[in-house]
């Protein structure tokens, strides 16, 4: 199905609109010649010499309507309108240079009151696979019916934007008016741009209208319908614990809380590749068929067998596919409300305990901190693990102040009685060189053990510099696991890190104190 695009000064002749997976293949496979076939019929495609998200270079307009809203700062730097149509005209001037071009309309949002219209006009065919899948499709009378989108993303991201225009700090810019509904991308081929940019515009205007968009997973009961939500940094675990088979999978990613239940945001999913094995993931394994794009993976030229272990391209080497590919999906993916929200840490430092339960003040200063820790390279020879925090779990797509997504959280946990508890996927036992990082079984036992019910009477002790209560007691975990300190064998070792990371808590916070309630401040570590 061909479209004019005249309205958008877009006057190349050849454009094709929502092209089927099996002909965008085809065309990916005929003009991109980098592009090829896994040995399991996914598309395997290539981005350039970006291979992730340009944050430092994304920017908002910031205009009169919407500038009292926006968290301004390192995370929302700002444009003035006049320099985000120079980069739309480049845009559109690089675009009808193309011999061809693609149309994806689609839609954010599975709930029809919150979903919205979304067209992309891009020159690759991978990146219309790649937005064809993670999007949710149309069916064709909802096609016929589209109309005119409420937002428009212009993806020139082979052509460069111009250093010497205003603001702008590399040749890479990702530009996004909330005004006129647009974004424009200029040099960056990395898909997830438009992915990532596609939630920011959810993360602006659902909690304009009440509603809490989130980063996350989220699983639904077989039986009654609830759902539970896993919050975590990239390598806690999100991905791998929502992928369970004893519930329904709504999504992997991005979700939102509205007075009904919850949505996915997307229609597909988006899994790191990086040392992918059918034994360790096997439902990610098998979705990435045909159908399904693989970013920057390197293959054996004669077999085309993915080498998954393989980072000489990028440690960040992805998998899209539509979220149909996993068996127990639950589609439409929405689900009623949460009867479980669960904050995931990979705590490097290993001083978090494998489960707690937080009080709503306790979740809300988790929330906002949003915590994780990454173990520092051993280039410099650092082996200390590193404190990684991202407010709500997913810092860079905020747009308005933490605050506001905390206390949406706040008052729909309130109202629904919903449980929070913080899990550490992390080490055990001293820290990271020390320690053992916490066994996949564990955490899926005690996963299991929150869905079930079993932990919600369960025996606790206040932890006496965190302040949340530790659970003492949890179906198929040794009880010495689940109290940090008695895994150490160095108690004074113990003590000193576990201070150290309450202090690291208590800085990173500072920056959210003005905005949160004495109650959130005071649920912070005592030292």
């Amino acid at each position: 199905m061909k479209i004019d695009l005249s309205q958008y000064d877009i006057q190349v002749e050849d454009v094709h609109r929502n092209l089927s997976a099996a002909q965008l293949y085809l065309e990916a496979l005929r003009l991109e010649p980098d592009s090829s076939l896994s040995d399991t019929g996914a598309l395997i495609a290539y981005s350039g010499a970006k291979t992730g998200r340009s944050p430092k270079d994304k920017r908002i307009v910031r205009d009169p309507e919407t500038e009292q809203d926006i968290w301004w700062g390192p995370v929302n730097m700002d444009i003035d309108e006049s320099v985000f149509k120079v980069n739309r005209e480049r845009a559109r001037d690089y675009l009808n240079t193309c011999d061809r071009l693609y149309c994806v309309d689609a839609f954010a949002g599975w709930d029809p009151k919150h979903r919205l219209k979304i067209r992309i006009i891009c020159s690759r065919p991978y990146h219309a696979l790649f937005m064809t899948t993670m999007l949710i499709r149309p069916t064709l009378e909802e096609l016929a019916d589209f109309g005119e989108p409420d937002y428009v993303i212009y993806n020139a991201g082979k052509f460069p934007a111009n250093r010497q225009t205003t603001g702008m700090t590399s040749k890479t810019s990702v530009d996004l008016c909330f005004r006129s509904g647009e974004m424009v991308i200029l040099g960056t081929q990395y898909a997830g741009e438009m992915k990532k940019g596609v939630f920011t515009i959810m993360n602006y205007l659902m909690p304009r209208d009440g509603i809490l968009s989130m980063h996350c997973s989220a699983t639904a009961d077989v039986n009654t319908g609830r759902s539970s939500i896993l919050f975590g940094l990239s390598g806690t675990g999100k991905t791998t614990l929502s992928a369970d088979p004893k519930r329904l999978l709504v999504g992997d990613d991005e979700h939102c809380w509205t007075d009904e239940g919850i949505f996915n945001i997307e229609g597909g999913c988006y899994a790191k590749a990086i040392d992918l094995t059918p034994e360790k993931e096997p439902d990610i394994f098998n979705a990435l068929r045909f159908g399904a794009v693989l970013e920057n993976v390197v293959f054996d030229e004669q077999s085309h067998a993915v080498k998954f272990a393989d980072a000489s391209i990028t440690q960040n080497t992805r998998g899209a596919y539509p979220i149909e590919f996993i068996s127990n999906a639950k589609i439409p993916c929405v689900a009623d409300h949460p009867t479980d929200v669960i904050f995931l840490t990979c705590d490097a430092f290993g001083v978090l305990p494998p489960v707690s339960r937080l009080t709503q003040a306790h979740a809300m200063y988790h929330f906002i901190s949003g915590y994780t820790a990454k173990v520092a390279g051993t280039e410099m020879g650092v082996t200390e693990p590193e404190a990684t925090f991202s407010p709500c779990f997913g810092g860079p797509f905020l747009v308005w102040h933490p605050a506001k997504y905390a206390e949406l959280l706040a008052n729909k946990m309130a109202k629904h009685k919903t449980n929070v508890w913080l899990v550490n996927t992390g080490w055990s036992g001293g820290a990271y060189g020390t320690g053992e990082r916490m066994k996949l079984s564990i955490t899926r036992s005690i996963i299991d053990a929150i869905h079930s019910g079993n932990l919600r009477n369960a025996t606790v002790e206040k932890d006496p510099i965190f302040g949340f209560d530790v659970l003492t007691s949890c179906p198929a975990v040794e009880s010495k696991m689940l109290i940090p300190k008695n895994t150490w064998a160095d108690k004074s070792k113990y003590n000193a890190t576990a201070k150290k990371l309450a202090e690291l808590f208590r800085t990173n916070f500072k920056k959210y104190e003005e905005g949160a309630s004495e109650d959130i401040r005071n649920a912070g570590p005592q030292i």
